[in-house]
């Protein structure tokens, strides 16, 4: 798959996830075969008060090439003077958010509120392509709410206000993440553009991937919750659409090996206090499904340090628990 002038290696996406995808999770997805890679979406205003929280968000590293900055805001000028401000940036694709759900992104006019306003949606997209050379993209959800699918109709303004590429999330703001994501509009979204679109809500597995394939005939797929927990299934879902056969999942020491190399990884970018918190929440996703994983969580709120962490994850894997 090939958006503007960045070719990708494949075309499985790692979806923008607030809290979840930062440089260690990125990298690690990277490895295990996400042809590309997207950053925690950053408030184009918050870029403008020059933040210190926002600006670590930012942080790049050669190893996760291809990358996708993802901006979220509802001002045009704002955001396009930010995006033509950090444009010199080691990342190669710049997202416009206007699918975030969460209320106060939303009662700020931003997110997914911003489909409810096409006119503001082309004014946005179109002054960010002209502001920088990078491609441009949007991610946006199948509408508002049931009164309001119109995916299509945004799509086809994003298109000719110039975007490289449009991700679609095949659920309503209204729906979050509830329910079955719908599938059809991706298609009809398809149908309807001549640039990629990228499929995105329900891909779950390797075959879920592949269905939506060929259910709507995207381009690319974006994979987002599966993922949480789970690098390996970017790998499997490349090699089940190249071959037909799914690897098989990784054992429970090398999701132990895997967890130890996030958190070293975690520490090491954002310190321990902060890092062995926010592990908390990765190596619940890890191990969801095995055997005393509850009481592995209950546990891992008291771990305080790298060596704590080590040792509780040795009586795990040995099930000396």
């Amino acid at each position: 798959m090939q958006i503007g002038n960045v070719k990708l290696e494949n075309r499985l996406v790692l979806a923008p996830m607030a809290g979840v995808t930062d440089l260690p999770f990125r990298l690690l997805c990277r490895e295990q075969g996400a042809g590309l890679v997207c950053m925690e979406m950053v408030s184009a205003k918050a870029l403008s008060y020059h933040n210190k929280n926002t600006e670590r968000l930012l942080e790049v590293e050669e190893r996760e090439h291809p990358v996708s900055l993802q901006l979220f805001g509802s001002d045009p000028g704002i955001i396009s003077d930010m995006a033509r401000e950090m444009e010199d940036r080691p990342f190669d694709i710049l997202d416009l958010n206007m699918g975030c759900p969460v209320p106060k992104v939303v009662n700020n006019g931003e997110g997914s509120a911003l489909l409810k306003q096409p006119a503001l949606v082309e004014e946005i997209v179109k002054r960010t392509v002209r502001a920088i050379r990078k491609p441009v993209t949007v991610k946006i959800r199948r509408g508002f709410d049931e009164k309001h699918i119109n995916a299509v109709e945004i799509a086809r303004i994003v298109e000719s206000a110039g975007a490289a590429a449009i991700a679609i999330h095949g659920r309503t703001r209204e729906q979050y993440y509830s329910g079955r994501a719908d599938w059809e509009i991706i298609r009809q979204v398809k149908e309807a553009v001549s640039i990629p679109v990228i499929g995105n809500g329900d891909v779950d597995s390797p075959r879920a991937a592949k269905a939506m394939l060929e259910e709507t005939g995207c381009d690319g797929i974006m994979i987002g919750r599966a993922a949480r927990g789970n690098p390996w299934i970017f790998r499997q879902t490349e090699t089940f659409l190249e071959t037909g056969q799914i690897p098989e999942g990784p054992s429970l020491p090398e999701v132990c090996h895997m967890m130890l190399r996030h958190a070293r990884m975690q520490l090491s970018y954002k310190g321990t206090y902060t890092g062995i918190r926010e592990m908390r929440k990765h190596i619940s996703w890890y191990t969801s499904g095995y055997p005393h994983s509850s009481r592995l969580r209950a546990k891992i709120n008291s771990v305080e340090s790298l060596e704590e962490l080590e040792d509780l994850l040795e009586s795990f894997r040995t099930g000396d628990f």
